[in-house]
């Protein structure tokens, strides 16, 4: 076999390697996140007195958690029955988990958007007062 036909496989051979690599990736990133979800099903928690619906949304699978808390935020009242987590940030609690399900936009440009009562919320959730009676939603966004 000459020189040249030899370079021509070893390249072809790199680029179906580096194809499939590409495309591993686009499968995992495409992989079904509810998979890590820790509630499947509508779940109460607490004994507080004020009462608030949240709904998670991911994909077309969604879990409502009902939340009877005396806690003054939203965030105090998910973070107290370990239903978020996340990092302290320069604007407040980055929210990094949900229900268990990881959203990283460093990783793969996904992230948890915030909504009351279908309405974007522009508080975080460490910053967002609850009174009882709200109806909030934490969506799964790319």
């Amino acid at each position: 076999m000459n020189k040249t036909k030899q370079t021509t496989i070893k390249i072809s051979s790199l680029l179906l390697a580096l194809l499939c690599i590409v495309g591993l990736s686009a499968c995992r990133a495409n992989a079904d996140p509810w998979k890590s979800a820790i509630y499947t099903e509508d779940t109460t928690f607490g004994t507080g007195a004020k009462i608030v619906q949240v709904e998670v949304q991911v994909n077309e699978n969604r879990v409502t958690f009902t939340i009877n808390t005396d806690k003054a935020t939203l965030g105090e009242a998910l973070i107290e029955h370990a239903l978020i987590e996340g990092e302290n940030a320069q604007y407040g609690l980055y929210v990094k988990k949900v229900n268990g399900i990881l959203a990283d936009f460093d990783k793969d440009q996904t992230y948890w958007g915030f909504y009351k009562n279908g309405e974007y919320l522009l508080t975080g959730v460490d910053s967002t007062a609850i009174v009882g009676g709200e109806h909030f939603e934490i969506v799964y966004s790319r």
